[in-house]
């Protein structure tokens, strides 16, 4: 059997053939679409992982950090922008990958968007958690601690595995409660996002507003502390706090899945994505100077570091504010992830590299429901086993090298398909372009410090592969042609 026949390509005539007649109800504008990324943006990566990338890592230069991840968030959304104006499909990666490079490497992005959706959304899972038992805690409700803790737990001086005995069934719970949202309905459930986005983007305000009164510039200092033995701290401490705080940032490629439900894909999508991305750089920037302003990063690495820091300047009022906030937007990103990661396995199994199932719509609410009730299983299970450090190094693996993919994607079609319509087009290309590849890449190494991590995504790739020629490959529509 030719190699060949496993780098077939969809041509860009019969996906644009297929959005057209796509089940799915476009029911999005394009404020839905910024207001889903921005749900999906912002939320672990202010209200979670500032603080432990902060302690552990960075320092002060946080602020650095989140500058660098923004920055290859940027060419690689610019990418996503043009893509998505080209082919507005809910397939987002996988689709662009199918029609440039062919199927199986379609298949692997398939693989790698499982890790930027639904590993992402556990973690996001996991971070939700801990802010609802300290809520619950203001009240004198609390829950036995090995109902919140994972059952496995990652010792950071060996870099190994051990077994806790624990389940975070609040984790669990709010996986169970998103998905069952999902399943009502799309445009229901982003009326609801637009309410939770509205009250946790009030509540970072607040906190910028009010925290910027309290900050202590000798928190500050040293801005980059000197780098450890171990390697934390310095420039190579930055580096890996951006890899840590990045997959907070996958939010605008969410909405590039949403392409099929939006009214004007072609100028709505690039609106979204742009956007969603412009307005949270600014405001991780500035949570993060004044949160590492406020208190010294070395307090930092608690499951609610920003109730903390207000907390430190004497305001328990808006602390609780924050919790609130926390929840509310933890809540959000977990339904925006959850919602990618559907309708890609329901565009994989239209294509037949999934079983059917994941492609049935239900006849009332028009969406994918037995595919969000499979996906908000698995997701729920692995939020409720698996540790929070664990998750979010596979998380940013996995997008990284998927952004590097469509970068490369852009510049293959500008060379193969150069007359294709580009509603949106990315300047100053291949510069761009190549400068996101560039940049995903040394954001990658940053991550290679964490053995477990590497090893659990080699033979995750390795597992998907397997699966591709023993099923997928088997069932392909496009091979059947």
């Amino acid at each position: 059997m030719s190699f060949s026949k496993f780098m077939v390509k969809k041509s860009i005539a019969s996906i644009r053939s297929e959005s057209e007649k796509c089940e799915l109800k476009r029911s999005l504008s394009a404020a839905n679409l910024v207001s889903l990324g921005i749900g999906c943006i912002i939320g672990a990566g202010i209200f979670v992982m500032t603080g432990q990338a902060a302690a552990e890592y960075a320092g002060p230069a946080i602020i650095i950090s989140f500058i660098l991840a923004g920055l290859c968030c940027a060419f690689a959304g610019l990418c996503y922008a043009e893509l998505a104006s080209m082919l507005p499909v809910s397939g987002s990666a996988y689709s662009y990958a199918y029609a440039s490079v062919g199927e199986i490497l379609a298949w692997c992005m398939g693989l790698l968007l499982l890790l930027e959706y639904g590993v992402a959304a556990s973690t996001v899972a996991v971070g939700w958690s801990g802010y609802v038992v300290s809520f619950l805690g203001n009240f004198g409700i609390t829950i036995p601690t090995e109902l919140t803790t994972p059952t496995l737990e990652f010792n950071k001086e060996t870099h190994e595995l051990m077994f806790t005995g624990g389940f975070n069934l609040p984790a669990l719970l709010g996986v169970g409660a998103m998905a069952a949202l999902l399943v009502t309905g799309v445009k229901e459930s982003a009326n609801i996002n637009n309410i939770i986005v509205f009250i946790k983007l009030a509540v970072v305000i607040l906190f910028i507003a009010i925290g910027a009164f309290y900050i202590n510039v000798e928190n500050w200092h040293p801005f980059i502390p000197a780098e450890t033995p171990s390697g934390n701290y310095g420039w190579n401490g930055i580096l890996r706090g951006a890899g840590i705080v990045f997959f907070a940032y996958v939010g605008f490629e969410a909405v590039s899945t949403a392409a099929q439900e939006a009214k004007n894909p072609q100028r709505d999508v690039p609106i979204g994505i742009l956007g969603s991305l412009a307005v949270c750089t600014v405001l991780y920037m500035a949570v993060a100077a004044v949160l590492t302003g406020i208190v010294n990063y070395s307090t930092l690495n608690v499951a609610d570091p920003i109730a903390k820091a207000v907390d430190a300047i004497g305001l328990p009022w808006f602390s609780f504010i924050v919790k609130i906030g926390a929840i509310a937007g933890l809540t959000s990103v977990m339904m925006v992830l959850m919602y990618g990661q559907t309708r890609i396995f329901y565009t994989m199994s239209k294509d037949g590299l999934m079983p059917s199932i994941f492609s049935k719509v239900h006849s009332k609410f028009q969406t994918p429901w037995i595919n969000t009730i499979i996906v908000g299983t698995v997701i729920g299970i692995i939020a409720a086993t698996t540790p929070i450090n664990i998750l979010g190094d596979l998380v940013s693996l996995g997008t990284l090298t998927a952004f590097a993919i469509i970068c490369f994607t852009v510049l293959y079609l500008r060379k193969a398909e150069p007359d294709l319509p580009r509603p949106f087009k990315v300047p100053f290309s291949p510069f761009f372009p190549v400068l996101g590849i560039l940049f995903c890449g040394y954001l990658m190494y940053g991550l290679l410090s964490n053995p477990i991590t590497v090893k659990f995504y080699i033979v995750y790739l390795l597992v998907g592969v397997v699966i591709y020629f023993t099923y997928s490959q088997r069932h392909s529509k496009l091979q059947k042609l």
